[in-house]
């Protein structure tokens, strides 16, 4: 009787240590932090009401972002991802400028997950409705302040960058346009 009591004890401890250590791998916390500079005079779009950043403010950054799951919470924000837009460069994923009349995205870098998710698509949810939408770019969460990143604060890790024509379909009105909670799923 004793040792069904000790085994029965183990077990629980054992599965609970189980669950720990499954929470913990699932976290996402800060990986660093980068000190802000001032842009050069003409150098931080700010198209959208993009932030730019500030000398020696300090910019969490992350590695990670928060599991995916069928129905993944998140910020969208909005960006331009049309030659000379907020988004700077050309999309990651293809090299190539998209229009803001069409549906695309950016993901966080944890998200974004090393291009995996590149040229396919994902359901955003949000205001009542829900649109399809190609990854194209990613959010850069672990970079940012510099040129190569239009002299913009990295992302936050739970970021789906969004075009116009992604807003649109979600009904939003303009006044309303660059943050939403929404949830987002592979397509």
């Amino acid at each position: 009787m004793m040792n069904i009591r000790k085994v029965a004890s183990l077990a629980v401890l054992l599965i609970l240590a189980a669950q720990s250590s499954e929470a913990r791998l699932q976290s996402c916390n800060p990986s660093g932090k980068i000190r802000g500079i001032t842009p050069p005079k003409g150098q931080c779009n700010q198209e959208n009401d993009s932030d730019c950043c500030k000398a020696g403010e300090l910019y969490t950054t992350y590695k990670c972002s928060p599991p995916v799951s069928g129905n993944t919470k998140a910020h969208l924000t909005i960006n331009s991802f049309q030659k000379g837009g907020d988004g700077g460069g050309p999309s990651e994923c293809d090299n190539q400028y998209h229009s803001d009349d069409t549906p695309v995205v950016a993901l966080s870098t944890g998200w974004y997950s090393g291009g995996s998710r590149c040229l396919k698509n994902v359901v955003v949810s949000g205001n009542g409705r829900s649109v399809t939408a190609m990854v194209v770019d990613e959010c850069d969460s672990t970079m940012g302040c510099d040129e190569d990143h239009d002299y913009q604060p990295p992302c936050p890790n739970n970021i789906v960058d969004a075009s116009k024509a992604v807003w649109k379909a979600l009904g939003v009105p303009e006044d309303n346009w660059g943050d939403l909670d929404i949830t987002w799923s592979d397509a």
